[in-house]
């Protein structure tokens, strides 16, 4: 079973056993605005947490995709640089970023849950 955990830099993260698929969340793709353009990292790069490893650029800016944990990216997922806008429209789904091995499974139950992350958007 899945379960889904959030940053405060507006990343979700879903851990399906030792893999985590990023993304970023719908709150963050409403803020950017349309998105005109992304880049990931390299599969085999290793990442430290909280360390920028993609890019997504929209018509208002662009903004760091942050490694919410530490460990190795093992998969990109292409669909997102070939037609940005698939960010915009399914950003908790299809167009997911980045799946990386994490370095520390323990890690990833300090992140925020849903009903937490809710409330920290909320008093933003």
């Amino acid at each position: 079973m899945t379960e889904t955990r959030f940053t405060k830099d507006h990343e979700w993260v879903r851990l399906d056993g030792a893999v985590a698929t990023i993304g970023i969340t719908q709150h963050a793709q409403e803020a950017l605005g349309d998105v005109v353009f992304v880049e990931l990292p390299e599969p085999g790069r290793e990442v430290a947490e909280g360390e920028g490893c993609a890019v997504v650029e929209s018509v208002k800016a662009a903004s760091d995709v942050y490694a919410p944990l530490a460990g190795r990216v093992v998969e990109v997922n292409p669909a997102i640089v070939d037609e940005p806008g698939l960010v915009n429209r399914e950003p908790e789904g299809d167009a997911w970023f980045f799946r990386m091995e994490l370095a520390d499974l323990a890690a990833f139950a300090e992140l925020m849950n849903e009903a937490d992350y809710a409330a920290f958007v909320e008093a933003a």
